[in-house]
Parts: structure tokens; sequence; C-alpha cells
């Protein structure tokens, strides 16, 4: 790569913000509102695009195509999203320790005519875990959902204390990579694959959900509602809808809930930092954030 484009992509210049996101279904993301609102905080000019594989018909195949057009065009880095999250890591020069630990990339920056993969999301996740659901109790949990979500929620949980986390997926073999995977890296707890999700809710203290259920696009309950029970806690993934449909169910039960707002709330904060240099104020993006979803975020509280 010539030194005129290194010296394009390696930064943002003092004033100016080129980002954007990948993924599927896309187009109702807050992401593009969060990232440049915080911008316009810093002094900065800002542009978050977003390049939505359907509306665009293309597949994952197309990621060297996309990376390497918005390294061209000057973008300081891209976030990505389903279903994208780990096969993305093969078209990457470098990974950032946490995203090799989990195996799946939500943050890509370009600097030096290279392309570093990060993952936000585990971050976001326990940031938020903390945030909506102070004094869970963290002896056992199931999780739905293995895929690159799932991988960096699971390792946030783990990181808080969690002491057995049960995995199920809809491909069975994507939850036992994980769990080995975890297991590894956490001897002193116990992560598994699960066989029957009945069962393990009986004597589990939460549940976390990282599955697309419960989005605008894949509406519905990710398991049997007769499942849950009053004393457990439920940490939702999904962000849109806010108000998702095991949210309602869980509180109707009186479970405890945090949603996915926080989330992507948080994630986006460290990426930015990433994109930019500048630390952003969690606070802010967290009021933002409020203020883009009410009055559905009051019923998701």
């Amino acid at each position: 790569m010539s030194t005129a484009l290194s010296t394009v992509t390696a930064h943002a210049s003092n004033s100016r913000l080129l980002t954007g996101l990948i993924g599927s279904g896309i187009q109702r993301s807050l992401s593009p509102a969060l990232h440049e609102g915080e911008a316009d905080a810093h002094g900065l000019r800002a542009l978050y695009r977003l390049f939505d594989l359907d509306s665009l018909q293309l597949t994952p195949d197309a990621l060297p195509e996309l990376l390497r057009a918005a390294q061209l065009a000057g973008f300081s880095g891209l976030n990505i999203t389903h279903p994208c999250k780990q096969c993305v890591i093969a078209h990457l020069d470098a990974l950032s320790p946490e995203a090799e630990a989990l195996g799946a990339v939500n943050t890509v920056v370009f600097r030096d005519g290279q392309t570093t993969g990060h993952n936000t999301d585990g971050w976001g996740f326990a940031q938020g875990f903390r945030r909506g659901l102070p004094g869970a109790r963290l002896g056992h949990a199931v999780q739905l959902g293995a895929g690159g979500a799932g991988a960096a929620v699971a390792h946030a949980a783990l990181g808080l204390g969690l002491a057995r986390l049960t995995l199920f997926d809809q491909e069975p073999g994507r939850a036992e990579v994980l769990a080995e995977r975890f297991q590894t890296q956490f001897p002193g707890q116990q992560v598994e694959a699960g066989g029957d999700l009945e069962r393990a809710m009986t004597e589990a203290d939460g549940l976390i959900h990282a599955t697309p259920t419960g989005m605008a696009a894949h509406p519905g309950l990710p398991l049997p509602a007769e499942y849950l029970r009053a004393e457990q806690w439920v940490a939702e993934v999904v962000y849109v809808p806010l108000e998702t449909e095991l949210l309602r169910l869980a509180r109707a039960r009186g479970c405890a809930t945090v949603h996915g707002g926080f989330m992507v709330v948080f994630q986006a904060a460290r990426a930015f930092e990433l994109f930019s240099g500048f630390t952003p104020d969690l606070e802010r993006m967290l009021a933002h954030f409020e203020q883009l979803t009410a009055p559905q975020f009051g019923a998701a509280r």
C-alpha cells in the first residue's frame, strides 16, 4: 500500500471520522446515531455508513472486497455484526488478545495499512450486566446462542465470576466447540454444552439470550415460557426491539431483567474509542440511547 494511502487510513484526521457497519438486516441499527452523536460532542465531523448485506444482495463472501473498499475510501474502521463476526477473522492481518480469545470480531480498525480485529461486545455486556443486574446470583446460567455474540457474552459472564455456564445452540457442535475453548481459558469454572434445556433451566440461576430470536425479523420466544421461574434473572442481547417477547415474559413471571440496550451502548463506546482515539462519555452515550429509543426505553427498564 502506498505511503499516501497509509497516511489516509492510519487515523481519522483531527476533525473527521469515517466509519461504518457490515452485517445483515441492519437498517434499524442505532450505531450511526450513537457514533455520530458522540463524535459531535468531541468536535468531530463523523459519517457512519451501513453496509447491509441483505440490501446490497451480498453474502459474507463479499467481506474481502468490502474491507478493501473501506480502506481505500479512507475509513478509520468498521463494526462487524451477524453473520460476519467469525468469518471476518480469515480476512484480517491481526487480532487483539480479546478477539483471539473469543474467536469473534465486532470491530476492525484500519491503521498503517493493516486491519486489526477487536471485540468490544464482551466488555459492553459486562458493563450492562453490572448496571442492570447488581447482586445477581452467579452460580449457574444457561446461555442460548454460541455464535459471535454468544462467544463474547459467555466470555464476559465467566469473567464476571459465573461458576457454571451451560451453552445451547441450534448447531450443537458450535456449543461444544465454544465450551471446550472457554473451559480451557477458565479452568476453575465449569463450562459445558447442554443437551436437555428443560433440565438445565430447572437448575439455573439465570438465562443469557444471545440468538437473533426476538429481533424484528425473527419474532418469538427462544425457549418455552414455562421454563422460566420468578427467582431467575434474564440478560437479553437483542435491542431491536428493546422490549422483546422474552423480556415481557420474564418480567411478567417476576424475573429480574437487563435489556440489550446497555450492551449496544457500551460496545459502541469502546469501538468509538478504538476508531477515534477519543475517550467516550458513557453516561452521555447512554442518555442519547434513551432519547433514541423513547418511549420504549421506559418499558424495558
